[in-house]
């Protein structure tokens, strides 16, 4: 098989990057084509997958028009000259129309309800579009679910070993307390009209944290000069060793919060929106604290820092999940595959 898959964000480098070297262990030829956001390139750089670069990320409802348009024009023409049989993206916007235009199957990773707009021009086009099996709408006869999470591609006890070198690079000492902050650029097409942490509140929150441990923050804009002391400078694939030996994870990253709870570590959700597998991982496996807004928040984490078996209670609601949980790369592959 011709195998394109088009990469949007950071954390679709991980979600691919096993399945990549399955297929073409296989004998698959893979083609990568990605999106200049945050720290995408860097990570497909980091770990050795070629790639051309077909746009960069555009700002506002304008901006993201004119992006998806450039992208989606290359992207027909290189699907057209690799011969692809089949194009996978998460999300799938960038996809689903060169794939219509073209012939050629796609499939779609979604796990975002609330992503009305872009689900809209996407999922009627689409060839299949595979969700966790918490997902809340009913997506029709295309629609494929799975037991299990999109970050459970990559952080699946079969799929990934913390390494404590990393901790060292950091500065960091394996006995010693830390806390890893995200903050996020809200501009995705369904961050529009949301805000998240005001300036005064992230210093607030580092402020609280610091007083218990070191505080290193992975941020997708620039930060306000009182805090760049505290961002990481470490590769970004190092970035799951460190949540894995983190105390806490806090911010407003889904993705982030997601993949700090499949590791273990208790994770603070700080943003209004939420999704079916936030859900699931929130009320039934009680992994995740979720607060809408900063406020509420700092209340709560000013209680939750000075639980001393905070993270033992959290690795046992971890294994509860795995347990109950599949290993999604190879589910994926087995389901690509079965399309040739």
């Amino acid at each position: 098989m011709n195998i394109l898959i088009d990469i949007s964000h950071p954390a679709h480098v991980h979600f691919f990057k096993n399945a990549i070297r399955i297929w073409e262990e296989h004998g698959h030829a893979v083609k990568i084509t990605a999106r200049d956001k945050d720290v995408t390139l860097k990570l497909l750089d980091d770990y050795g997958l070629s790639y051309k670069s077909l746009s960069k990320i555009g700002q506002g409802f304008w901006g993201l028009s004119f992006e998806l348009l450039q992208h989606e024009s290359k992207l027909v023409s290189i699907a057209k000259n690799f011969r692809a049989d089949v194009i996978l993206e998460i999300g799938g916007t960038f996809i689903v129309h060169a794939g219509k235009l073209l012939g050629i199957k796609t499939v779609v990773f979604s796990d975002t309800e609330h992503a009305k707009l872009s689900n809209l021009i996407t999922f009627p086009f689409a060839s299949y579009i595979c969700t966790p099996d918490s997902y809340k709408d009913d997506l029709g006869k295309k629609h494929i679910k799975y037991p299990g999470y999109q970050e459970l591609a990559y952080l699946h006890p079969d799929r990934f070993l913390p390494n404590p070198d990393t901790l060292s690079v950091a500065g960091l000492e394996l006995t010693e307390k830390f806390f890893i902050l995200r903050f996020v650029s809200w501009g995705a097409s369904h961050d529009i009209g949301q805000k998240g942490l005001s300036v005064a509140e992230k210093i607030k929150l580092v402020e609280l944290l610091k007083e218990q441990g070191k505080v290193l923050i992975t941020s997708e804009g620039s930060l306000p000069v009182a805090l760049e002391p505290y961002q990481i400078h470490v590769s970004p694939k190092h970035i799951h060793d460190l949540l894995y030996y983190s105390s806490m994870y806090v911010g407003e990253g889904a993705t982030m919060a997601t993949e700090a709870a499949i590791l273990g570590t208790p994770s603070i959700y700080i943003n209004p929106l939420g999704s079916g597998n936030l859900d699931e991982i929130i009320h039934k496996y009680e992994l995740i604290y979720h607060y809408p807004s900063g406020e509420l928040a700092l209340a709560a984490i000013s209680d939750l820092v000075n639980k001393a078996d905070l993270k033992e209670v959290h690795k046992l609601r971890q294994k509860k999940m795995l347990d109950e949980k599949i290993d999604v790369t190879r589910w994926m592959v087995n389901f690509v595959e079965s399309l040739q």
